[in-house]
């Protein structure tokens, strides 16, 4: 499990990438200019280590075990059918959602796999997630999500 109360949007993206330097040195996790999935076992290992807890009731998130150089974080979301992300923004940087399975409701228009929203620095936005719960990556400019 991750360390007591991460939240990422209270941290800076260098606190967010030394968190996720010392988990992988931690776990031996190694990316020597290899491609890396989500199926890798060494991968797989660092989920509970990079877990975030500052999400809502019925959400389940992680940081993965990789970054962007262009100073961006990756999220994966699991969702419930039916929860609920409240009015929210991402004031330190924009970013971008996609929706791997299932569906999400924003601004009364479903998004289903292979959609994707772009969401603008300072935007305020909120969604629900449709009846067979969804599975969301996103990266943010910040660390802020």
């Amino acid at each position: 499990m991750a360390e007591e109360s991460f939240d990422p949007n209270r941290r800076s993206f260098a606190d967010c990438l030394s968190r996720l330097q010392a988990a992988t040195e931690k776990a031996g996790f190694r990316a020597d200019g290899r491609i890396i999935t989500s199926r890798d076992a060494d991968a797989c290992e660092l989920l509970d280590s990079l877990q975030i807890d500052n999400v809502p009731d019925g959400f389940k998130k992680w940081q993965l075990p990789i970054y962007l150089s262009s100073a961006s974080h990756l999220f994966v979301t699991d969702a419930e059918p039916g929860a609920k992300a409240s009015s929210h923004a991402h004031k330190e940087g924009e970013g971008i959602r996609f929706i791997v399975s299932g569906s999400i409701v924003h601004d009364g228009t479903e998004l289903i796999a292979g959609d994707w929203m772009f969401i603008p620095a300072g935007q305020e936005y909120d969604f629900e997630v449709g009846p067979l719960g969804a599975r969301m990556c996103y990266c943010y400019c910040c660390c802020c999500a």
